[in-house]
């Protein structure tokens, strides 16, 4: 016991003189410095050095500019930088809330809601299936932005407002297409947009919310038509195990089976996934 004791001493001891050697060579060979900098009409004055170092020698002078826009003050260069940033972080919901993507998942989540497999297909595939779904069902649309708003952006033609404008269009009258008329009221009489004419007095931020809640609506009636087949199951395989005395089976574990081979001979996976993309014609 004593040596083991003594063994726990000595290494605390090591551990601690590394510790107080590491902090005094820190100390020692990092050298204060000070850094001053000023803008002055566009020129940046340096002025960096050690507490005792000479004046006159520059070899170790820590120096930075900074020049913001085109020099003149602005800051253009910085505002644009930081819209790129945030367009790039709100690239997913873009996807995700003004596209397919909401009913397609939803269904799909449904389905396997249904079949009772709990994890399968796992989360990634329904969600690399459902990306692959919305490129394919939105691919006219993409190309439609790509034609009459990037291509002219990058080659000088239109502004960035005229490049944003027309690339909102055909996602607009995407949205138009699928939303209730009954969600787009609601939301114009909360915003106070009494006189519309046409599509174009509609203002975004009303239409996007009344897309989303018009896609759950579509989702959700897609799926209980789902649900339907795969619950008759379930009360047919309850009752026949209540009547048998089984009361201490669950019941899905016995219809799992059973609705997992109603799938597939209806052909499950082609049958709602054509109905889903046609929902959208």
């Amino acid at each position: 016991m004593t040596s083991k004791c003594n063994l726990n001493d000595k290494k605390i001891f090591l551990t601690g003189l590394f510790v107080i050697m590491a902090l005094v060579l820190t100390f020692f060979c990092v050298a204060p410095k000070k850094v001053y900098a000023s803008e002055v009409n566009g020129t940046t004055k340096e002025s960096t050095a050690t507490t005792n170092s000479n004046k006159g020698e520059n070899n170790n002078d820590i120096s930075f500019s900074f020049n913001s826009g085109d020099g003149t003050g602005s800051l253009s260069a910085t505002l644009k930088m930081l819209l790129i940033l945030t367009l790039i972080t709100l690239a997913p919901s873009i996807l995700i809330m003004l596209t397919s993507f909401i009913r397609i998942i939803v269904v799909l989540h449904f389905v396997r809601s249904a079949l009772g497999t709990q994890t399968t297909p796992p989360n990634q595939v329904l969600i690399g299936l459902a990306l692959f779904l919305t490129l394919f069902i939105m691919s006219p649309i993409i190309t439609n932005i790509n034609t009459n708003a990037v291509q002219p952006l990058s080659k000088g033609e239109i502004t960035q407002e005229q490049a944003f404008t027309q690339g909102m269009e055909p996602l607009r009258d995407f949205m138009f297409d699928q939303t209730n008329e009954k969600d787009m009221q609601l939301f114009l009489d909360i915003a106070g947009v009494t006189e519309v004419n046409d599509r174009a007095d509609v203002p975004s931020t009303a239409l996007i919310p009344a897309f989303i809640i018009s896609e759950l609506r579509a989702a959700f009636i897609i799926g209980f038509l789902i649900y339907i087949p795969f619950l008759i199951i379930d009360m047919v395989v309850a009752s026949t195990l209540m009547s048998m005395g089984m009361m201490m089976l669950p019941p899905t574990t016995i219809s799992m089976p059973f609705k997992i081979l109603l799938f597939i001979m209806a052909d499950g996976w082609n049958l709602i996934i054509g109905s889903v993309i046609k929902s959208f014609y």
